[in-house]
Parts: structure tokens; C-alpha cells; sequence
């Protein structure tokens, strides 16, 4: 079987890895796992293997007959539900209806849509109880904040649960070989609970502004939205020094700091 290039298609075939996934998502029979462009099935065998339900999503129409074939028992006992599609059109209220499961997420996902999964899936209304990404390193160690130094992408996970970086792959570890490493990433205790004292929405306005002139503080950018009288206030009661830079706030006190400003 050969990937396709459009679908950002890279096989998976280390074995070590593909452990290391199991063991980070740690399915049970208790659960429903969502598997992202399955591809060969390689790690959809190993899900199976665990996991209460597994349910997979797969564009290519090619590699869709032959999962329908390979695992045509599994789909048979109910235990796999093969869906032929988009990822970018999967609704994810959908698996709402296996309440009596908890839901995880875990995946060797196309990078060209890393952000769009992380958005659709951490902001969806019935969210994920954890994620096990297999995702760029260099993403990867952006998320985690490996130089201490975050960013709006890191805070939008942080936002949502908590990153851990588990793992590197090396790009020789998939067919064909990407052009960089990869590393599994997972994201644990998944909630809306940093949203509780203000609009889930409107924090991002507020992190896109912090951000959006790396150069100037912190407090400059957000005096764009935000009264400059509350914005310097808000800095006082945290103990902000003026000059901090947005790189240099944890997810934390951008919480803190939308309690204060979005009133």
C-alpha cells in the first residue's frame, strides 16, 4: 500500500511506539476510543485488543475497503465502528451516545491538520477524557513549553488539560519516513473548568491580543481590548511586572488575568 502525499499519509511501523501509545491511553473495557485515519490498522488491532468499543475514521477510499475487510469480524461483534469520511466533518457530539463509556482519543494524525484537531475536539461540547497524539516534535515540545517560553498554542491546550510529552519517534520509525521527528503527546484531565468564571470565546480574543506584537508587554497589547485603567490593575493585584512579555505568562495567570479583565 502506498501513501498518499495529499493525506499527509506516514505508516506507522514501530513497534516500541505504538506501545508507548497503548500505555499513555491506557484503553479499557470501559471505554470508547476515537482512532484518526487508521490507515493500515496497525494500532486500530492494538486498540481492539483493549478498548470497549473502538471507533475509526478514515478518508482514504482505498485503505477504507481494506479496513472493512481486515476487520470485518470486529465490525461484525460490534466492536468496531469503521466510518468512511472526513475527520473534518466528524461531529464529535456523536459519540455522546455511548454514555456508558468514557471517550479518548488516540491517534498517528495527518500533521497538516494537528491545529484543526486540537480546536475541534478540545472545544467540542462533549470533549475527550484524554488525548494521545502522535504529532511534529517540534510541536510537540512547543506545547509542552520545553524553552519555558509559551505561546497561543500552548495556552489553548493548557487551557483545556494538561500536555505531556512522552515520547520522540524518529521519522525513520514511519513508512515513508517524514521530513522530521515526531512525538507522542498526551493531554489528561480534559475539562471546560478554566472556563468557569468567563466566555470560553472571548479568553481567545484576549490571548490572541496578548500575543499579537511579540516585541511590546504584555500590557500594551491588551490595553488594545481592554481599558488601559483595567489592564493596570489587573497587573497590580497579580504582581505582574509591567514589562512581562506574553511568552513569559503561564496558563495560570492568564486565567487569573481573564477573571480580572473580561467583567
Amino acid at each position: 500500500m502506498y501513501a498518499k502525499k495529499s493525506l499527509g499519509q506516514h505508516f506507522l511501523r514501530s513497534e516500541k511506539a505504538l506501545q508507548t501509545i497503548i500505555d499513555a491511553g491506557d484503553p479499557t473495557a470501559d471505554d470508547i476510543v476515537l482512532e484518526i485515519g487508521p490507515g493500515e490498522g496497525v494500532l486500530t488491532e492494538r486498540l481492539l485488543e483493549f478498548a470497549g468499543k473502538v471507533v475509526a475514521v478514515e478518508k482514504d477510499d482505498e485503505l477504507s475497503s481494506k479496513l472493512e475487510e481486515k476487520f470485518k469480524d470486529k465490525i461484525g461483534e460490534g466492536k468496531l465502528d469503521l466510518i468512511h469520511g472526513d475527520i473534518v466533518d466528524f461531529d464529535p457530539n456523536a459519540l455522546s451516545l455511548y454514555k456508558d463509556l468514557t471517550y479518548k482519543l488516540v491517534a498517528n494524525i495527518p500533521y497538516n491538520i494537528t491545529g484543526l484537531i486540537f480546536r475541534k475536539f478540545l472545544s467540542a461540547s462533549y470533549q475527550p477524557e484524554l488525548m494521545v497524539l502522535l504529532v511534529q516534535k517540534e510541536v510537540a515540545e512547543r506545547i509542552v513549553a520545553r524553552d519555558k517560553k509559551e505561546s497561543i498554542l500552548s495556552i489553548s491546550i493548557k487551557a483545556y488539560g494538561n500536555p505531556k510529552y512522552v515520547e520522540t519517534v524518529k521519522a525513520g520509525s514511519f513508512t515513508p519516513s517524514p521530513n522530521v521527528d515526531s512525538a507522542i503527546l498526551l493531554v489528561e484531565n480534559i475539562s471546560k473548568n478554566f472556563f468557569k468564571h468567563f466566555p470560553e470565546q472571548e479568553f481567545f480574543i484576549m490571548l490572541r491580543a496578548g500575543f499579537a506584537s511579540k516585541r511590546k508587554k504584555l500590557s500594551s497589547n491588551l490595553s488594545i481590548v481592554y481599558p488601559k485603567q483595567r489592564v493596570e490593575d489587573a497587573f497590580i493585584a497579580l504582581d505582574l511586572d509591567p514589562n512581562t512579555r506574553a511568552e513569559d505568562v503561564h496558563a495560570e495567570t492568564w486565567q487569573k488575568l481573564g477573571n480580572l479583565l473580561m467583567r
